[in-house]
């Protein structure tokens, strides 16, 4: 019998059009190329709402032109976490569907920061993924720089502050910011796909990327930039024994591997999917660079309790060699499955990893015990009920 899998994506979040591509290629299609399973496509629109029809198992669907009233016409569904996860179609003629195991593909706010997590571990769901805490802490990048410091894994000097701070008296901040070298780095602190972040190199430039960081987030942080810069990153899988793959060097053309470059400057024709001509993979950085990279990428995941899959990003000065963690993806667009099939692993065979790395876990976690039993309750003072 075929394993139901629900793909979760879209969702409330400044990632929500790159959340539809990561859930389709690869995962649905590599989810039904297999064979092995029942996919239901779970689409979380912009304004909330949750539906689900096989139809959402094409990209094509949301590519059409009359996309926004075909989704008028479609019937929301209400999930019932109950010791599981249920789809039910409400109304004289209910449906519903059992779910064995969940694969989160939305990006940022309200998906990949833990929310979604955390309400599938409360629920009792095996999912894909990073877990809950491991997906908090890597979403909030000045978290992961704290954490990763106290571990004595190196990164970049950086200053972070919240909206409330700038708006009382950004003075201070921006004397805090003279302490850091230019050219300096302004990011949003809890987003992605390289969205709202600036290099700056003047206090008029660094002025305006705050403010419109500030847009896209409470909290900002300002860091110093890596100038000969050589930026590589690795994607692992796995739960306590990380397996890596080969680390990949983007080719950028702009400074930084910004969204773009990321989702829009090649790949497939019509798009659709991380570009995989921007990269050399292996990355050509020598073997004493390479052999610090594995060593840092690995000691980076298991640091923050990453499992499923997850990606470290690297700042390496190509004139000192020194090299950094920048942040930790754990929902890496597109799953890099064009640099897993360089390591032998189809797409295919990385859906279908992922989802027994997230059954084996689950397995793990129903062997601790959460609850607790006590006489608490019946030795508690109070008044009986009634009087």
């Amino acid at each position: 019998m075929k394993k139901t899998i629900a793909v979760i994506f879209g969702g409330r979040s400044a990632e929500h059009d790159v959340s539809i591509i990561t859930a389709h290629t690869p995962i649905i299609e590599s989810l039904l190329a297999s064979g092995q399973f029942d996919v239901w496509p779970v689409y979380i629109a912009k304004d909330g709402s949750w539906y689900a029809d096989k139809q959402m198992n094409d990209l094509e669907f949301f590519k059409h032109p009359d996309f926004e009233s075909r989704l008028l016409r479609q019937k929301k569904v209400q999930l019932l976490f109950d010791r599981g996860l249920k789809i039910i179609w409400p109304g004289m003629m209910q449906k519903t569907v059992h779910i064995d195991v969940a694969f989160p593909a939305m990006h940022g706010t309200f998906g990949e920061d833990g929310s979604l997590m955390g309400l599938l571990r409360m629920a009792g769901v095996p999912f894909v993924g990073c877990d809950l805490f491991a997906s908090a802490v890597s979403m909030d990048k000045m978290l992961t720089k704290h954490v990763l410091a106290a571990e004595g894994i190196p990164v970049v000097p950086y200053v972070w502050f919240t909206k409330y701070d700038w708006e009382k008296d950004k003075k201070i901040w921006l004397e805090k910011i003279t302490a850091l070298q230019r050219p300096l780095f302004v990011k949003p602190v809890h987003l992605g796909s390289s969205i709202a972040i600036a290099k700056v190199k003047n206090d008029t430039e660094l002025e305006n990327a705050i403010e419109v960081a500030f847009h896209y987030d409470d909290k900002v942080l300002v860091e110093e930039s890596v100038e000969n810069l050589i930026e590589v990153t690795l994607p692992i899988i796995g739960n306590d024994e990380p397996q890596l793959a080969a680390i990949e060097k983007p080719r950028s053309k702009t400074g930084f591997f910004d969204y773009t470059e990321k989702y829009l400057s090649g790949g497939k024709k019509g798009g659709g999917g991380v570009n995989n001509e921007y990269s050399e993979i292996p990355a050509n950085i020598g073997e004493d660079l390479t052999k610090l990279v594995l060593d840092l990428g690995k000691k980076t995941y298991l640091t923050l309790g990453c499992s499923g899959i997850a990606r470290v990003d690297f700042l390496i000065d190509g004139s000192s060699h020194r090299v950094y963690v920048n942040e930790v993806n754990t929902l890496p667009g597109s799953l890099y499955v064009h640099n897993w099939k360089r390591a032998g692993v189809s797409g295919v065979e990385l859906v279908t990893k992922l989802v027994t790395l997230a059954e084996e876990r689950f397995k793990s976690q129903q062997e601790t015990i959460y609850t607790f039993s006590s006489d608490i309750l019946s030795k508690s003072g109070g008044s009986k009920m009634g009087e």
